[in-house]
């Protein structure tokens, strides 16, 4: 196994094996989002049918076990929405680990840092939890998790529109899409350091996007067809070429979205 056709063998085996782990954790958190979604819309239709009117009409409920709920929700949909684009910086520190494993050298499961770096979307999820739970009571959002006002829509899609153009958008991106710039910068070694390095990864990458994910608030929060656009969004803008282009374009659209809430919310004024 020292040989040549050896070590290919381990780098190929290797790569299916954290390949095969971000494929499961994707695969788990959008089956866990397209049911929690689609057992929405079936409850929604439920009340249609035996009572005529929307769950939107009905106060949310906020008990224990439904702030759990929320905060599962939302932590699957972080999952995955923000793992794909991670993809990369993990395969990076796999590759690493997998050279040190071959010097005998210590080395840290992937696992470790991807469990760090979803710890920070976890956290994200509890702000979004809470925050769904007051815009609720403020009426800003319905029952269903949809926005209850076009002036609060355009305000988030300005103020993420906004954000495309600040710099420490433009910094966190650039560390979003250079696994080569954070693992020189920011390498740590030990099951500890790797996990501390999943944090900073996490860090930068809700630097990155968490303009792009508070939208769901501005549209529809389990719609599936947001979600997955997001996420297109997100993914093209860290991994494809031409970084300042896609910031701006999306950005620019962003703003465009916005003013188009303004002008609707002005002529239904």
């Amino acid at each position: 196994m020292n040989g040549p056709s050896g070590v290919t063998g381990a780098v190929r085996l290797d790569r299916i094996v954290v390949a095969g782990l971000l494929l499961l954790v994707i695969a788990l958190a959008w089956a866990f989002t397209v049911m929690q979604a689609r057992q929405m819309d079936a409850m929604d239709a439920a009340m249609w049918r035996d009572m005529n009117m929307s769950m939107n009409g009905m106060e949310p409920s906020w008990t224990p076990l439904d702030v759990l709920l929320v905060f599962v929700m939302w932590s699957a949909m972080m999952a995955a929405m923000m793992v794909p684009g991670a993809a990369p910086m993990i395969a990076a520190f796999a590759t690493i680990n997998r050279r040190r494993r071959e010097r005998n050298a210590p080395y840290v499961p992937t696992a470790v840092f991807l469990l760090g770096y979803l710890v920070v979307w976890s956290g994200f999820s509890a702000v979004a939890t809470l925050l769904q739970y007051l815009l609720q009571k403020a009426e800003l959002l319905t029952t269903m998790v949809q926005s209850g006002s076009y002036i609060f829509s355009a305000a988030l899609f300005l103020a993420a529109g906004l954000y495309q153009f600040s710099p420490l958008k433009e910094r966190c991106l650039a560390y979003c899409r250079s696994p080569d710039g954070f693992i020189l910068s920011e390498w740590r070694d030990g099951t500890l350091g790797a996990a501390v390095m999943g944090l900073r990864h996490g860090l930068f990458c809700l630097g990155c996007c968490a303009g792009l994910m508070v939208l769901l608030f501005a549209v529809a929060v389990m719609d599936l067809r947001w979600v997955a656009a997001l996420t297109v969004l997100v993914t093209a803008e860290k991994l494809l070429p031409g970084a300042k282009l896609w910031r701006t374009a999306i950005g620019a659209a962003l703003i465009a979205i916005g003013c188009g809430f303004v002008f609707v919310a002005v002529r239904w004024a």
